[in-house]
């Protein structure tokens, strides 16, 4: 890493931490019971620059590398503690990849810019009832008819699927009864088409984040709406994947420090028989396994994240991406059930960073792609 860019990582993370500690974290627990954060928050996050990042200045956006990105979603998550914010806030980074990468100049105009703005909010919508990973298998029908195509079936688990103005969605327009992956395309759906509906699902975790079950009965959605070419909607959501799995990497890897800072801070706090926790061999013990775990995944992500911003995306670094994901995960898993441990009775109470992220760590292991599957897909690209 140059010079310059630590530089530049170190200033807006900086920034992003003051702005997280004093607009997210005090606020958290009641949004949480809300089912809710306002907003505003994503103009707020706008203002700062943070929801451009990665995206050309003609569109309003800051051009940046997955090093500056990773290092604020890290921060963000670090000291929110609250994977419904970032859930929430960032879902446009998996909403709109596909429509910078694909869309007309004309449609990335109209969507993006107010998007980065805080304006609106943009979703992806492709799993369904029935099937998750397994994306070959969707059966949401788009069918074109004249200028429009006309879009019929169920999506579910949709991260701000009750606030989005924008809905990038999976859609088979292959023929009818068609299968696999060639007749899939991708859509960008206006949120306030005639025939779409919207169904809030309460969760495990993730409580402010708005998570949708959305149903389609004759969506007519413009053609100049469809992203790339016809049929060609697997390959992109293949490649959408990649993006989002490194971020919630990153996302995991700032919950574990969460986690790691609170029942520090705890055990140096509380008292038994006389002396601080802290002074325990065991809880020591506790603490340095979780430090073993931060600096593996950090020294991972570090790895990884260096050669995207190389670029380096061929199937070897698909495979560490996959592995990276379940290790950050279980990593945030491992550090979460020992920081409630530390904790005690305090870890088992609503409102302390650790019972929050220990309630969200399995999205996390499930979201973008379940342990399983990404074992799986990194054997088939390292040959094995």
């Amino acid at each position: 890493m140059n010079t310059d860019l630590r530089q530049d990582i170190e200033a807006l993370t900086d920034a992003v931490k003051r702005f997280t500690l004093e607009r997210i974290a005090p606020h958290v627990a009641g949004w949480d019971e809300a089912g809710e954060f306002p907003r505003e928050l994503y103009r707020e996050a706008a203002a700062l620059g943070v929801l451009g990042l990665g995206y050309p200045e003609a569109l309003g956006g800051t051009p940046a590398p997955f090093a500056l990105r990773n290092a604020v979603s890290s921060t963000m998550s670090r000291y929110g503690g609250s994977g419904g914010i970032m859930a929430g806030l960032f879902s446009l980074n998996i909403g709109l990849p596909p429509v910078l990468r694909y869309a007309s100049e004309a449609v990335q105009s109209e969507v993006i810019p107010p998007v980065l703005r805080g304006e609106r909010i943009a979703a992806l919508a492709i799993t369904e009832p029935g099937g998750g990973s397994d994306v070959a298998s969707l059966r949401t029908a788009g069918r074109r008819d004249g200028d429009d195509w006309v879009i019929n079936g169920e999506k579910v688990f949709i991260t701000s699927g009750m606030r989005a103005d924008w809905i990038t969605m999976a859609v088979r327009t292959g023929e009818a009864g068609s299968k696999g992956a060639s007749g899939i395309s991708m859509i960008l759906v206006p949120g306030d088409s005639a025939g779409l509906s919207r169904s809030a699902l309460d969760k495990m975790g993730w409580w402010c984040s708005d998570t949708a079950h959305l149903r389609m009965d004759n969506v007519r959605v413009p053609h100049r709406f469809l992203l790339g070419e016809e049929g060609g909607g697997f390959r992109i959501i293949m490649s959408n994947f990649n993006g989002e799995r490194l971020g919630m990497s990153a996302m995991a890897l700032g919950f574990a420090q969460a986690c790691f800072d609170e029942a520090l801070d705890w055990a140096r706090q509380r008292k038994t028989f006389g002396a601080a926790l802290v002074e325990r061999q065991v809880i020591r013990h506790k603490l340095v396994d979780m430090q073993m775990r931060i600096a593996s995944t950090q020294a991972w992500l570090d790895v990884v994240t260096a050669r995207v911003d190389a670029g380096d995306q061929g199937p070897e670094w698909v495979a560490q991406v996959c592995m990276l994901k379940n290790h950050a995960t279980q990593s945030m898993q491992f550090c979460a059930d020992q920081a409630v441990q530390i904790l005690g009775g305090m870890g088992f109470m609503r409102g302390t960073r650790s019972e929050r992220i220990y309630r969200e760590v399995k999205v996390m292991m499930i979201g973008g792609g379940a342990e399983e599957i990404m074992k799986d897909l990194a054997a088939r690209q390292l040959g094995i």
